[in-house]
């Protein structure tokens, strides 16, 4: 359906491409990965025609249609939730449109001359919108807005009342309402709470036509994706399977790569050796001259493209006392939405809790009173005796200096640390020699967490309190922060959508309903084991 062949790209001086070619099978679900800014991104834009490549071409099969969800939404106002969804349905929206138009101008008095041909054309268009499913169109629509975490109440409200996150689910239930035969997906996982992923791992599973799409999700690609396409270096590489196959494929790839390119090296040095030995003896002349030729035609081989993982020797954190939190008889109400009626919970020393719960059950509440950013109206919160707290959340980026580097917020926090153990922290975290330079105003949201990460831990409380600390990082990041995590030995209570990182890192669940807490011992999975589903919000 969708051809790349060859294709060369360059920007400024980043090669992203190099005679790269790869191909989208219909039925497919393909994942995109690749370190960032490797040309994930562009080659949507390229298939998008939104960009052309230097060299080779991108080629769409004809007639294909192709929905394209990106993070840039653009700008949604004037139109209800349920309006702007449908608007963007393809071939049905454009009649949906003319058919509201018809009936617009069938009941203005100023039209009576043409009322025949209106209520011919009527008719045409509406046998057109029915023969579409077009009648259906807004039970569907309604049916993905829900799946995707709208209230009834919203689905009805105006668009442009809506924050960034929520116009980003309504641009996704557009996509996935057209139902077109192809999907370009681009962080469609960003800003979903739990609930709405796994709908829409399921709807990405049962939809018929190719999708191409990244994540920073692993258990998400794992489970929609048949195929994963790695681009590193200028390469494309296919690699059938999961992405928890194509990890375990790559690492075989890159050994057997380490391993050729090793037993070359052995090789060439021991013929240069030869060579510069006897390249002065006219008895050798003609062996010298054989084994240069020899030499100048052997295709060299790269050692593997590494992913350098740079680990960092955290401090250990101070000891607490046994009681680290502790919340009595308390009462929290926004307005008329009351929250919680006489909450009790004890976090405990080296207790690793992870909360859930649906959208509004006050899981950021319980990590806000908790780090002490808010108040019950009624009851207590205690910290506990030496108690040490870390607490992020989406708003502690803002504490950052934008007009800082990299490089100076760090030095500025540890002032006493040597230079090489600050590079070695940037370097854990994802920033290299040349990005520590950047401007922290300059940074995405991904590079802001990190950073707000890398202070937090590497003088590190015995309490961290995480809210979303996954939200906007990439797969290694991810990685990078859960080996961390691991050996982290105080005690966390987190709210996370990443199954994988729920899945590792906690050892208690604490599930918020409106009957009051339930606590669960044991960790996300034993949870999931015990109530046979992944989510409070799934039945």
């Amino acid at each position: 359906m969708i051809r790349f062949d060859s294709i060369s790209l360059q920007h400024g001086q980043q090669i992203l491409f190099v005679e790269a070619s790869a191909a989208l099978h219909k039925g497919e679900k393909v994942g995109l990965v690749g370190p960032n800014g490797s040309g994930k991104s562009t080659l949507f834009r390229c298939v998008m025609k939104e960009e052309t490549p230097d060299e080779g071409q991108v080629s769409i099969d004809r007639g294909v249609t192709i929905g394209y969800f990106r993070q840039d939404v653009g700008d949604m106002s004037g139109r209800t939730v349920i309006e702007e969804t449908m608007n963007g349905a393809g071939p049905v929206a454009e009649v949906a449109s003319e058919l509201k138009k018809l009936e617009h101008a069938m009941g203005d008095p100023a039209q009576m001359d043409n009322m025949d041909k209106l209520v011919e054309r009527f008719g045409e268009v509406q046998a057109r919108f029915d023969e579409l499913g077009g009648y259906a169109l807004e039970g569907k629509a309604r049916e993905i807005l829900a799946g995707l975490g709208f209230r009834e109440s919203m689905v009805d409200g105006d668009v442009g009342a809506l924050s960034g996150g929520w116009k980003m689910r309504v641009a996704l239930a557009r996509i996935l309402l057209m139902q077109p035969d192809a999907m370009m997906l681009d962080e469609p996982t960003n800003h979903l709470d739990l609930e709405s992923l796994i709908w829409l791992e399921n709807f990405l599973k049962r939809y018929e036509g190719a999708l191409l799409m990244t994540s920073h999700d692993r258990e998400f690609l794992n489970r929609v994706c048949t195929r994963i396409i790695d681009i590193d270096g200028g390469e494309i590489t296919s690699y059938s399977g999961n992405y928890e196959y194509y990890v375990q494929q790559r690492a075989i790839a890159d050994q057997q790569q380490q391993a050729t390119f090793e037993r070359q090296q052995a090789m060439l040095k021991k013929e240069i050796a030869f060579i510069e030995r006897f390249k002065a003896r006219a008895s050798h002349a003609a062996q010298v001259q054989s084994r240069v030729k020899k030499l100048e035609k052997i295709d060299r081989v790269e050692p593997p493209r590494r992913h350098v993982k740079v680990n960092f020797e955290f401090k250990p954190c101070p000891r607490s006392g046994e009681d680290v939190a502790k919340i009595v008889g308390v009462h929290k109400a926004y307005g008329d939405l009351t929250i919680y009626k006489g909450l009790d919970f004890l976090l405990r020393r080296k207790e690793r809790w992870a909360v859930l719960g649906v959208n509004g059950a006050g899981k950021s509440t319980l990590l806000k009173m908790i780090a002490e950013q808010t108040r019950p109206d009624k009851g207590t919160v205690t910290i506990g005796a030496s108690v040490k707290m870390g607490y992020f959340a989406q708003h502690a980026m803002d504490v950052l200096d934008g007009e800082k580097t990299v490089w100076q917020t760090l030095v500025d926090a540890f002032p006493r640390t040597s230079e090489g153990s600050m590079r070695s922290l940037a370097g854990c975290f994802g920033f290299s020699k040349d990005e520590v330079e950047k401007i922290v105003r300059v940074l995405s949201g991904g590079e802001k967490a990190r950073l707000v990460m890398a202070l937090m831990l590497f003088d590190p409380p015995n309490l961290l309190v995480l809210d979303e600390p996954t939200n906007h990082i990439d797969l290694s990041t991810k990685e990078m922060l859960i080996d961390t995590l691991r050996n982290f030995d105080g005690s966390m209570i987190f709210v996370s959508h990443d199954r994988h990182f729920l899945s590792e890192l906690s050892n208690r669940v604490l599930e918020l309903t409106p009957e009051g807490p339930i606590p669960y011992g044991g960790g996300y999975t034993e949870y999931v084991s015990r109530t046979g589903r992944e989510a409070p919000g799934l039945h």
